[in-house]
């Protein structure tokens, strides 16, 4: 095989998630989360952005129109990661869904390299929610490699970013 490396500027472009009811995932992911709706496609699909790129997220029912979730322990996405651009507006969604009531919360880490907050969508769609710390905060081990970890995040040093 050719010796290839992905060149360093590529990233992941936009996620496409199979929904059971189109209206609930618009309900979560742009009532809740914020997203923008860039454009439905008749009443099966929608392409959602965040500062009007032309989709982060489309979402569908075109083989998946009221099923059920998809059994945990089958193959397939484990969580879609949304990336903030500060601590404070994770702090800002974090209390949005804690206003909300939000019940399906699953969990809060720290990383080292960034601070997550993880739920799922209506569909049991794993969702990341994280700030990537700035590079030169990430932890190193000492031969210089990168150390990552899961240790509990600290919710209330979260939440106290929006007082600041």
């Amino acid at each position: 095989m050719i010796d290839y490396q992905i060149p360093a500027q590529t990233r992941i472009g936009h996620v496409h998630l199979k929904v059971s009811n189109l209206q609930r995932a618009l309900d979560f992911y742009c009532g809740l989360l914020g997203f923008n709706l860039m454009m439905k496609y008749g009443e099966q699909a929608a392409f959602i952005s965040a500062g009007g790129y032309h989709h982060h997220i489309g979402l569908n029912t075109w083989h998946s129109k009221d099923s059920v979730p998809a059994p945990e322990h089958y193959p397939g996405l484990y969580h879609t990661a949304i990336l903030y651009p500060e601590r404070k507006d994770l702090a800002a969604i974090l209390q949005r869904l804690l206003d909300a009531k939000y019940p399906h919360i699953t969990g809060a880490s720290d990383h080292g390299v960034s601070e997550a907050i993880y739920l799922d969508d209506p569909d049991q769609n794993g969702v990341e929610l994280y700030w990537d710390r700035p590079r030169e905060e990430w932890p190193h081990n000492p031969d210089g490699s990168l150390t990552m970890f899961t240790k509990k995040l600290n919710i209330e040093s979260l939440l106290a970013e929006l007082h600041q």
